[in-house]
């Protein structure tokens, strides 16, 4: 009998994603199931200093059997204890590198975020101050405007009353000549009546 489910292919993680992947979808199966963090290891203490023990023979010629192995055993426990010390000691120093790096580190930051930061107050508030002198600018230019425009309105008001004056005089001066060109007229018509009548003798 064929089986409806179809059968599950394993799959081969190619790439480190691909692993990633799988890892992820093997925890997502089921979700209830506790996950253990396995904890940091512990450091280890100093090592005692080993007791001194008397009598022991070294390991030269003439020792015992039972006494080079006590030698042996207390010797492997001094260098282990000075191997560790002169750990302990690098990893101090490697610490204090490492904390001196980032102070310094950070020291840099500071400073350079601190110049940043002077340079956009200092753009900032040039940039205030080109904008208030824009205000300024453009309210002198509107005053000026107004008062370029009332100026103007009084010069073409004193131009339109200079116009109308001269216009006047010379309506004035057209009436003189006019006049006195009819008063010429008039002492011709009359100066030649006069030579026209007959002289009564």
């Amino acid at each position: 009998m064929p089986d409806n489910k179809e059968e599950e292919k394993p799959v081969v993680a190619k790439t480190a994603t691909d692993l990633q992947r799988l890892k992820l979808q093997k925890l997502m199966k089921n979700p209830e199931k506790p996950i253990i963090l396995p904890e940091r290891p512990k450091a280890k203490n100093t090592p005692t200093v080993p007791e001194f023990v008397r009598n022991v023979m070294g390991s030269s010629a003439g020792a015992g059997s039972g006494e080079f192995h006590v030698y042996r055993h207390l010797r492997r426990k001094e260098y282990a204890r000075q191997k560790f010390i002169q750990e302990k000691g690098h990893k101090e120093l490697l610490d204090e590198e490492y904390h001196r790096r980032i102070e310094e580190n950070k020291r840099i930051a500071e400073e350079i975020t601190a110049k940043k930061r002077a340079k956009r107050l200092k753009k900032k508030q040039k940039w205030k101050q080109k904008k208030k002198m824009k205000t300024a600018n453009i309210g002198e230019h509107s005053k000026n405007e107004n008062s370029n425009s009332d100026d103007e309105d009084s010069d073409e008001q004193e131009i339109s009353d200079k116009n109308d004056n001269e216009i006047q005089i010379s309506d004035k001066d057209d009436n003189v000549l006019n006049n006195e060109v009819k008063d010429t007229s008039s002492s011709k018509d009359i100066d030649e009546n006069q030579s026209n009548s007959p002289v009564n003798t």
